[in-house]
């Protein structure tokens, strides 16, 4: 993949006092294209090659940048390949799910370097906040010194309101309500000392797809992920498309019907917490299928049809989605098996043939790539974007 496939990042500027830029802008090309010599990225991004060749040694003096062997051409001096430091710079990550929990330590390459877990019946301040207490100091304790220096935040990825979901998870609706009170940002740079972004959980995971999966392969795409409740995000142009009120992407509430054609929402036949409901009503524990790792063969008479529903669900939505956005593709993941998630992407593919879609252009179908961490590398993600990388939703990390 080259530059060319990433309208967004092209067009240095050589002028005094803008080096923040331009550092900015090759240390994304290199995220976006992998190592490549300075003669390559001064004529990606427009820079002279004395600027970029002064830049690049800058970067690799602050350990952002690593020097690759050199590669010998067939002609003239041979070339050094620059990529980033995956030690360069770390990040914390925070997914508060609506069964668990996870805490991660994320390097620049996009690495899990460390992650603990907590799982819960549902999420209440007291629980998640005691988890983060504990759960980062027990990282701190992981980390080497150099890990320790160079973190530079945390990342906060949660659904949005977490008080008005007390119904579907069946918690109490008053200790739910606490959540109104709680400034979840002020209260992790409290136990942190760390800066603290915070951003909806499905866009998180849509922002890890972007950065560092199948995201890169397409312009535009409809982003589903499938946990406890179904969500998604929306990539236009290259960038995560977060919405005036941060909440694009709610794909959930989506209308559509049942195998029946009965109306429902997305959220109602989509969701994990749909499986949940079957496993319950004929008598077993749903907590197995969040129990690590994760391992659904023997429940496949009750995965098998929560699959087809699910399927036909979000081939609907997606047809209704084009409608309104041409996407280039439509990509799937979810906290699920990949075998799982294998077949929902190919059974959604195959009920998206039967939908009519005249007038419309059908999207390809792709199974993402990051999995279950996909909402806990996606807030970490955020933080190091924001320091380092140019992306024009990072200002949405920043709440200073």
């Amino acid at each position: 993949m080259t530059l060319d496939h990433v309208r967004s990042l092209s067009g240095g500027i050589n002028q005094t006092g803008v080096r923040a830029y331009n550092e900015r802008l090759l240390m994304s090309v290199l995220q976006r294209n992998g190592a490549l010599p300075g003669s390559d990225l001064a004529r990606r991004t427009g820079l002279s090659p004395q600027t970029a060749s002064v830049i690049l040694r800058k970067l690799e003096q602050d350990g952002l940048l690593s020097k690759g062997v050199p590669v010998k051409g067939k002609v003239g001096k041979p070339t050094v390949p620059y990529s980033l430091n995956p030690d360069g710079m770390f990040s914390i990550g925070l997914k508060v799910g609506r069964r668990s929990a996870d805490l991660l330590v994320l390097d620049m390459m996009g690495q899990v370097r460390h992650q603990l877990r907590e799982t819960y019946d549902y999420p209440l301040p007291s629980n998640v906040f005691a988890f983060l207490s504990d759960g980062y100091a027990r990282l701190r304790e992981m980390m080497s010194d150099n890990m320790r220096a160079r973190l530079c935040g945390v990342g906060i990825a949660a659904p949005f309101e977490l008080w008005s979901w007390h119904e579907l998870l069946g918690a109490p609706a008053e200790q739910f309500a606490a959540w109104k009170d709680v400034d979840f940002v002020e209260e992790t740079t409290r136990i942190t000392n760390l800066p603290a972004h915070m951003v909806n959980d499905a866009t998180a995971a849509c922002r890890a797809e972007h950065v560092f999966g199948i995201g890169r392969e397409y312009r535009d795409y409809l982003y589903f992920f499938v946990g406890a409740f179904v969500g998604g995000g929306v990539v236009l142009d290259h960038a995560v498309f977060e919405g005036n009120q941060r909440n694009a992407g709610a794909l959930g509430t989506l209308p559509v019907a049942d195998l029946d054609g009965q109306p429902a929402h997305l959220i109602d036949l989509a969701s994990i917490r749909t499986l949940e409901l079957r496993l319950i009503h004929h008598g077993h524990d749903p907590r197995q299928l969040w129990q690590q790792p994760q391992d659904w063969a023997h429940l496949e008479q009750y995965v098998a049809p929560w699959l087809a529903q699910a399927a036909d669900a979000l081939a609907t939505a997606s047809v209704a989605a084009c409608a309104v956005l041409d996407f280039e593709a439509i990509v799937i993941d979810g906290a699920m098996p990949p075998a799982v998630r294998a077949r929902l992407v190919e059974m959604t593919e195959s009920a998206m043939a039967t939908k009519d879609m005249r007038g419309l252009i059908r999207p390809a179908t792709a199974e993402g790539q990051i999995g279950a961490n996909a909402r806990g590398i996606g807030a970490a993600t955020g933080p190091i974007l924001s320091q380092l990388m140019l992306d024009r939703s990072a200002v949405l990390f920043d709440h200073g």
